[in-house]
């Protein structure tokens, strides 16, 4: 395995080397073949996303094939204003020369994609990678099998392996392929690997992005439409059962609407998945046996007061309601990755403030509430990746908007035109006069200095 890698990755240097990435026409023509074996399988990701999830057609294409479709649409039409040299103005001193600066590919890319979105957490970044001219090695997870053997059809007829190429495999194979020198590293998964990829990166002294997770609050104020925030909090809360970085892991509710507020939750649940979620078909299951198993060691000493009930066999948690935890209870210490949603009363916004604060900067910061000087209060005191406003989850759906998470919730943005961004580094550019010059700067200077600093 080790020399295979190696070969692919000189196979892939050579190719970036012979400077066909760097053509605009060339990255555009590999898009637009992306995007269209991306349409002719659409219907077998979706199949995929089922067997290996549980996603319903709708939210699998809500919540992937939409936002990769969406993605290269928006990189085709702009790429080329992207690549476009800005030119700069210069300084006085430096009068009959121009300058620019250019967005460069980084070269060779290694993309490490997880399980929970395995088509859009994997094409989403290799979108960007192409965009920005470089060639990339694909490593996706191992979990989501199903929708890695349709990856592997999609990228085998989209591009030639000296230019993208899925390397397929476990935590052996992650070893493996970081033990070599890449151009730039882009790592989506948990803290703990992130760690290490972070740290092998740093051999090479290679720049690395890191998307990860973290416990995110969501707050609920007393002056919030409580209708509408239940109904966006239970939606976003338990999307793909809750295996989401972005997910909503804790609840934070004004004491004054607390008991009025989780029955609304309760009421919005049993809307959604009915009585019996278990036989729901839009209500997905848990990847495997060993998270299914660490989801639910974490009922242990909680009170539940909606759900929690379990089967091993079919990998079924239900949605579940915790109430009266304490952020010493170990539901508090991890993210959750789950079906599972705590809930916290606070009697002041400081104080809820100040909860959010004794935990490490989260991926995404959720807060309700009709009341402006409330929410200007969030926005100045919270700190996170992104903060949205009376709903959860949609702003990584927003192309517009960088994604990205801050110190233990990630490194580095994406999405849109920071996806070409992230994979680019920008180089500036200075082109002299061949003969027009100020000669200030050559010696003898004798009294010059009197004449520069008037200049200057």
């Amino acid at each position: 395995m080790r020399e295979d890698i190696k070969e692919i990755l000189k196979k892939q240097r050579d190719f970036f080397n012979s400077g066909r990435t760097l053509s605009i026409g060339f990255r555009l023509k590999s898009l637009k073949k992306l995007r269209s074996v991306v349409l002719e399988y659409e219907d077998l990701i979706l199949d995929a996303l089922k067997k290996d999830v549980g996603k319903s057609a709708f939210e699998g294409y809500v919540t992937e094939v939409h936002q990769v479709k969406s993605e290269l649409k928006y990189h085709i039409s702009r790429l080329r204003k992207w690549a476009r040299p800005e030119k700069t103005r210069i300084p006085l001193l430096h009068l009959f020369s121009k300058s620019c600066i250019t967005s460069r590919p980084y070269g060779v890319v290694l993309v490490i994609s997880p399980w929970n979105f395995p088509f859009n957490l994997a094409f989403i970044p290799l979108i960007g990678a192409i965009s920005g001219g470089n060639c990339v090695l694909l490593k996706p997870s191992s979990f989501s099998a199903e929708t890695t053997a349709v990856m592997r059809k999609i990228i085998g007829k989209s591009f030639i392996p000296e230019h993208v190429t899925m390397i397929e495999g476990g935590r052996d194979v992650n070893k493996k392929i970081l033990e070599f020198r890449y151009d730039y590293i882009f790592f989506t998964g948990g803290k703990e690997t992130g760690r290490i990829v972070m740290e092998k990166a740093s051999k090479y002294l290679t720049p690395i992005t890191l998307e990860l997770g973290g416990k995110c609050p969501c707050i609920v104020d007393a002056e919030a439409h409580l209708e509408s925030s239940a109904r966006r909090i239970v939606w976003g809360k338990f999307l793909n059962v809750g295996q989401m970085c972005l997910a909503p892991d804790y609840l934070l509710v004004d004491r004054k609407i607390k008991d009025e507020f989780v029955e609304r939750l309760k009421q919005t649940i049993t809307k959604f998945y009915g009585e019996n979620p278990r036989n729901s078909p839009d209500y997905g299951r848990i990847i495997n046996e060993r998270h299914f198993d660490r989801i639910v060691a974490l009922l242990e000493d909680v009170k539940v007061i909606f759900g929690g009930e379990s089967d091993r066999n079919e990998l079924y948690i239900a949605p579940t309601l915790i109430d009266e935890v304490s952020l010493l209870d170990k539901i508090m210490q991890e993210e959750i990755f789950g079906p599972l949603l705590p809930i916290i009363h606070y009697e002041t916004l400081d104080e809820a403030v100040e909860i959010v604060k004794k935990l490490p900067v989260p991926l995404a910061c959720y807060f309700f509430s009709r009341n402006k000087k409330k929410r200007e209060f969030i926005l100045r005191n919270i700190e996170a990746g992104g903060i949205c406003i009376n709903d959860t989850v949609i702003h990584f759906d927003n192309k517009y908007l960088p994604f990205g998470g801050k110190g233990e919730s990630g490194l580095g943005r994406y999405h849109g035109r920071a996806s070409f961004d992230t994979f680019t580094y920008r180089q500036s550019i200075m082109i002299r006069n061949n003969k027009r010059e100020i000669g200030l700067r050559y010696p003898p200077f004798k009294d010059r200095l009197k004449v520069l600093r008037r200049f200057i």
